[in-house]
C-alpha cells in the first residue's frame, strides 16, 4: 500500500511517499481503507524521533482517520464491510489502509464529509477527555484554553461552548487569530506575546481565579498556570512543548488545594480509550451530526506535499486542522 515512511528523524524532509505492507485485522479490529487523515502535534514531535508508537502499534505515522471498512476481524460485531467510519489510532493514519479496535470506531454521520471526519478523533476526544472527563468543568466555570487557533484550541471551545454554554472560555492566542478566536466563542481572549496570562486571567475573574486550565505548553507556563488557577482548581498538562522538568510552588498548591494533572491519550489501554469513545458518542457526536459542531480545516493537502503540510504546523499560521486527503474518491465538498 502506498505510505508516508520516515528516513530517519528529523526535518519535515525525512518524510517521503513509499510503499508499506497493508496491514491485517486482529481480533476485534477492523481494517480501513483511509480516505483522509490528519496532522497532529503529536505527529511533529514523532517525526523528530522524541514519541515512539505504543508498543504493538504502527510506526507509521498518523492518529485519526476516516475512510470505509474494508475488512472486519474475528469477534467484531455492529461493523461491515463499506461502513463511512472515522477512528482513533495508535499509529498508521497516514497510509491507505488502517487498522483500528472496533470499539475505537465511529460512524460517520452523513452530513459530515470524510475531511471533517478525519478532524474529529484525536482533538475533539482529546479536548472532551481533559476538559470534562479530567477537568469536571461545570456551567458556571471558567476555563483557559491555551493554543489559540490549534486543533484542540479550536475544538474546544466549540465543546465548552455546546455542553457547557454559561461556562466563561478565556483563550490564549497571539495577535493574529484574537478576532477569530472570539468569533468561536471565546469570553475574553489573551495576547500571550505582549501580556501576562496570569495576571489577566485574574482581573477578568476579579481575583476569583480559573475553575481549568488545559495546558499544552509545559514547563514555561507551570508557575503561571498556578497563579492564574482559582482555588480547588485543576490543571490538567497535556502537551509538554516547552519542557517537561519545572517548580513548582507546593505552598500555594496547598492553600488552593489545587490539583496538577497528567493526561495522555495515546498510551491508554485498549479499553479506556474505548470507554472514552464510548462517552463521547453518548455526549458529542450528535452535536456534529447535526451540525451544531462542526470541525474546522484550515488546509487540505494530497498525501504527496505532506511535508508541507508539516511546515504549516510549524509555523503556527494555521487555524483550526491540516487534514492530508489519500483516498483518489474523496468527495466533492473536500476539494
Amino acid at each position: 500500500m502506498k505510505a508516508v515512511l520516515l528516513r530517519g528523524f528529523g526535518g519535515p524532509e525525512v518524510l517521503e511517499l513509499g510503499q508499506a505492507e497493508k496491514p491485517s485485522p486482529s481480533a476485534g479490529q477492523v481494517l480501513i481503507r483511509v480516505i483522509a487523515t490528519s496532522v497532529n502535534r503529536p505527529d511533529i514531535v514523532q517525526r523528530e524521533g522524541n514519541y515512539p508508537p505504543p508498543k504493538g502499534d504502527s510506526e507509521i505515522l498518523g492518529l485519526e482517520v476516516s475512510g470505509v471498512v474494508d475488512e472486519v476481524g474475528e469477534d467484531v460485531s455492529g461493523w461491515s464491510q463499506g461502513d463511512r467510519v472515522m477512528a482513533l489510532v495508535g499509529g498508521g493514519g497516514y497510509a491507505e489502509y488502517a487498522v483500528a479496535y472496533a470499539g475505537h470506531c465511529m460512524r460517520i454521520p452523513e452530513s459530515m464529509s470524510f475531511a471533517e471526519a478525519a478532524c474529529v478523533c484525536e482533538t475533539y476526544i482529546t479536548a472532551f477527555l481533559n476538559i470534562f472527563m479530567i477537568g469536571g468543568l461545570s456551567d458556571g466555570d471558567t476555563i483557559v484554553l491555551h493554543g489559540g487557533g490549534g486543533g484542540v484550541n479550536t475544538a474546544g471551545i466549540q465543546l465548552c461552548k455546546t455542553l457547557t454554554p454559561d461556562a466563561r472560555i478565556i483563550v490564549t492566542a497571539s495577535k493574529g487569530k484574537i478576532d477569530r478566536v472570539k468569533e468561536l466563542g471565546a469570553h475574553f481572549v489573551v495576547d500571550y506575546k505582549e501580556q501576562d496570562f496570569a495576571e489577566e486571567v485574574r482581573n477578568y475573574t476579579k481575583k476569583k481565579g480559573a475553575s481549568v486550565i488545559i495546558d499544552h505548553i509545559g514547563a514555561e507556563y507551570l508557575s503561571a498556570n498556578m497563579r492564574a488557577l482559582g482555588v480547588e482548581g485543576k490543571l490538567v498538562i497535556i502537551g509538554i512543548m516547552s519542557g517537561g522538568i519545572a517548580e513548582i510552588n507546593l505552598g500555594l498548591l496547598m492553600v488552593k488545594r489545587q490539583q496538577v494533572i497528567g493526561s495522555v491519550l495515546r498510551s491508554r489501554s485498549v479499553q479506556e480509550k474505548a470507554n472514552i469513545i464510548s462517552a463521547f458518542t453518548e455526549s458529542v457526536l450528535p452535536n456534529l451530526a447535526d451540525g451544531t459542531i462542526t470541525p474546522i480545516i484550515d488546509r487540505i493537502f494530497p498525501i504527496a506535499e505532506v511535508a508541507q503540510a508539516h511546515r504549516t504546523m510549524e509555523a503556527g499560521t494555521h487555524f483550526g486542522k491540516i487534514v492530508l486527503t489519500i483516498g483518489s474518491d474523496i468527495d466533492e465538498r473536500e476539494t
